[in-house]
């Protein structure tokens, strides 16, 4: 028999679970604050993973792939702990945004100090109670509010034993993205321990395929990590397409913009992305791709001023036809599964 897990002056018993709210500085208004904090404690010794959700509080998507994790029935034969936090930033979910009430970015503040601001505050507490505690990481983020994300995974893919934990997560598109400073997965990594970065979907939406894939990716680096036990039949799963680098096509002016391009979209340098008229004069400028790539992450709204980021196009070395075709049917493998526990939203 494994030994307890303890948290915050609590003890988890192997085989068992618990619901434990870590303390966090009161609002103005003197209400108290918790960070609600899942664990899972299986019988047989393994790795602890933790996943985390909501850093920054308009992102939802990681919200709902917590609470889907947390029912699913491959847990009752988990081997070592899972620490799921569906909110780190329960402030910014509460005011429906990005940041603290302090104005700062809390994925920005890690690894934090219990004696600085607000945000550094709350780095430090899940640093010290979560991180410290776990072998492996995976960090949910969305695209910021009226921008989505294609279902990506970002990683130090220089490092083999991260990237095999990449590939295994099974997203289509890997992004090798170099450490952010003041990022989670910067003051994780300097601890020795591995985090994935899972980018989907758009700021204060839910977004079913983003969801669903969200959630098979956990669940499939789980059994890589020996965590869960294999599945006898396994959908095939093809080998993910790596991007080394990515950049922004820009608004040349401000206007309202027609786009016609879609996520996910193969784009050659040159090619018209979309249209920004002029909403007084009617005069248009075309948005040129400034490189060949794909299409990762979009504006969802008409509305730009000159310099907006409008299209994320990552560069491969391979085949754009053959990485547009497995995002299609990567996308109707997920929002066609019948193992699905949970209806669609829609």
């Amino acid at each position: 028999m494994r030994d307890p897990f303890s948290i915050q002056d609590q003890q988890i018993q192997p085989g068992e679970r618990a619901l434990i709210d870590l303390t966090l500085p009161k609002l103005s208004s003197h209400t108290f604050l918790s960070m609600p904090v899942h664990v899972v404690h299986g019988k047989k010794e393994g790795p602890c993973l933790f996943v985390a959700a909501a850093i920054h509080g308009d992102e939802l998507n990681g919200v709902e792939i917590v609470r889907r994790l947390l029912e699913a029935r491959a847990l009752r034969r988990l081997s070592g702990t899972l620490i799921a936090v569906p909110v780190v930033n329960v402030y910014g979910l509460i005011h429906q945004s990005r940041y603290l009430p302090d104005r700062r970015d809390l994925n920005r503040s890690f690894p934090g100090s219990a004696a600085g601001s607000l945000a550094a505050r709350v780095a430090h507490v899940f640093m010290e109670e979560i991180v410290r505690r776990a072998t492996h990481g995976i960090d949910l983020h969305t695209g910021a509010i009226h921008r989505t994300n294609l279902p990506q995974i970002r990683a130090n893919l220089d490092d083999p034993e991260t990237e095999r934990l990449a590939r295994a997560f099974g997203v289509p598109v890997l992004l090798s993205s170099t450490l952010r400073d003041g990022s989670l997965r910067e003051a994780a990594t300097g601890l020795g321990i591995r985090t994935l970065l899972y980018e989907a979907g758009e700021g204060l939406r839910f977004d079913e395929f983003c969801i669903r894939a969200g959630l098979q990716g956990i669940l499939n680096v789980m059994r890589s990590l020996g965590m869960l036990p294999a599945v006898k039949r396994q959908s095939r799963v093809a080998a993910p397409f790596v991007a080394r680098s990515s950049t922004w096509t820009r608004a040349p002016e401000s206007g309202l913009l027609r786009t016609l391009v879609p996520l996910g979209a193969r784009v050659q340098r040159g090619e018209t992305l979309g249209f920004i008229s002029d909403p007084s004069t009617g005069a248009e400028h075309a948005v040129k791709a400034h490189t060949r790539g794909v299409v990762i992450g979009r504006i969802q709204i008409p509305s730009v001023h000159e310099g907006d980021g409008l299209y994320h196009i990552a560069r491969f070395s391979d085949d754009h036809d053959e990485v547009v075709g497995e995002v299609e049917a990567f996308q109707q493998t997920c929002l066609d599964d019948s193992a699905a526990l949970d209806p669609p939203i829609v």
